[in-house]
């Protein structure tokens, strides 16, 4: 308020986990100001796109995270800042030595409490406009289906400008009571350093940070015990992942679905399901949110049948910042969030996400689902990681590629997957190709950067066989 901020106003943080950033997000709210995050992986061009098009007056950031200097990455880009505070420094103890006699206006809960900006993968980022009804209102439902409570101890090692980290992990600890750690890096020695000498109780964060922590060598040395619980989401789930999970790290493991349109969140497992229910399922929806599965002409698909997946309810976003054709596009007259992901119901109404609308390919007529494919290699005992791409094929019109990553130890060829996979899978499911690698491509919170993968299979000389060769 000192700074010239007030109701309504855009503030801009662009930081890694720290606990600067916690208390930066609660003095703006506390003054009106809406939080404008910022990716940590974006360049200046891209930084400054979103600072201009949210209007953000006041941007918090840093200097020298992992060699980066972000102030200095927007030098020479245009954007409406006022003023730049870096963290740790002497612009912040100026901006902390600040006061305003102003009283603080009053916060409702109808008020935007912030924009989040989409990754862009389907083109520019568009912001995502919530408000503190709901992000308080979604995370108390959250922490209460999940167990969250007073006195855990909550590592968040995902990032906070996602609502993984800002809202499942700062937002549910604050209204349960737990403490939060900040991990500014989810590097695997420092997570579990961090679980053993803080006496972590609750770890969420994607397959991919535990498939590590059970692959690396102080695992065994470290003492774990203290972990309790486990939401884990934003990539397939192997069922003999959550086993272990279950067995060796978390009494709880549970899996959700959501998206930033839906405040984060619209279903969870809970904590009682079965492993293979939390494996191939993402639960069902939250208390006050409905969840439809309909075909291409809007009408409710069958049990088990695939379609897309719409969302209606108190977690539905209140639009996309200053695009009111893409909102329309996005909800309905009826209030429901198309979502673009295509999935299914069982008939104890829990739903499992099968793929991305734009990410299914079809094969010699087949719809052929990613995601499917995916979770099938996971079955597989040399594999531990997999992605699925559809490329041009001139008979079939499009077949799949597969990425996957070994298991540690082991060392499959991608000829011996292909054959294991056609005892298991529909013909049009088997990959063409596998291309065995030592890691995929992932973007801040663990999804796999897709994208990275079809300009790879373009850029490969050889062609993919066809049923023909085989």
């Amino acid at each position: 308020m000192a700074a010239g901020l007030g109701a309504g106003d855009r503030a801009a943080i662009w930081a890694p986990n720290r606990w600067e950033w916690v208390v930066t997000m609660l003095g703006l709210h506390r003054a009106g100001v809406v939080v404008v995050p910022l990716n940590t992986r974006f360049k200046g061009e891209e930084a400054a796109d979103i600072l201009e098009r949210s209007g953000a007056r006041l941007l918090f950031t840093v200097r020298g995270f992992l060699g980066v200097d972000y102030p200095e990455m927007l030098a020479g880009h245009r954007t409406l800042l006022e003023r730049t505070v870096v963290f740790d420094s002497a612009d912040w103890d100026e901006f902390l030595d600040d006061r305003s006699d102003a009283t603080p206006p009053a916060v409702a809960e109808s008020d935007l409490s912030d924009i989040i900006f989409t990754s862009g993968t389907t083109g520019r980022p568009k912001g995502v406009m919530s408000t503190h009804g709901q992000t308080v209102g979604v995370f108390r439902a959250w922490a209460d289906i999940v167990g969250l409570r007073a006195r855990d101890r909550y590592l968040i090692a995902t990032p906070f400008f996602h609502t993984f980290g800002y809202k499942a992990g700062i937002v549910a600890s604050l209204v349960t009571g737990a403490t939060a750690l900040p991990l500014a890096v989810a590097d695997v020695a420092e997570v579990l350093r961090t679980v053993e000498t803080e006496r972590i109780t609750v770890l969420p964060a994607t397959p991919t940070l535990f498939q590590s922590i059970f692959d690396h060598p102080d695992t065994a040395r470290r003492d774990l015990s203290s972990l309790r619980l486990s939401a884990v989401g934003a990539a397939s789930v192997p069922v003999d992942l959550v086993n272990r999970m279950r067995s060796e790290l978390f009494s709880t493991v549970v899996t959700g679905y959501g998206l930033t349109e839906s405040t984060g969140v619209a279903t969870m497992s809970r904590p009682d399901d079965p492993a293979a229910v939390i494996a191939s399922t993402v639960g069902r929806p939250l208390p006050g949110v409905e969840v439809r599965v309909v075909d291409p002409d809007g009408r409710d698909v069958g049990t088990g049948a695939a379609g897309e997946v719409l969302i209606r309810g108190h977690n539905v976003m209140r639009g996309y910042l200053d695009d009111a054709e893409q909102t329309a596009a996005a909800i309905d007259p009826d209030g429901w969030l198309h979502t673009g992901d295509i999935g299914t119901l069982d008939d104890a109404g829990h739903l499992a996400i099968t793929d991305r609308l734009k990410d299914m390919f079809i094969v010699g007529g087949f719809n052929a689902y990613p995601a499917e494919i995916e979770a099938s290699l996971l079955r597989h005992p040399d594999v531990t990681m997999a992605a699925v791409i559809g490329v041009p094929d001139d008979r079939l019109g499009e077949v799949g590629v597969a990425y996957v990553v070994p298991a540690s130890g082991t060392a499959p060829s991608g000829t011996a997957i292909i054959e294991w996979a056609r005892e298991r899978m529909a013909n049009y499911k088997v990959p063409r190709r596998v291309e065995v690698v030592d890691a995929l491509p992932l973007n801040a919170v663990g999804k796999v950067l897709k994208d990275d993968l079809r300009a790879a299979a373009a850029a490969v000389d050889r062609p993919i066989p066809t049923e023909e060769s085989r």
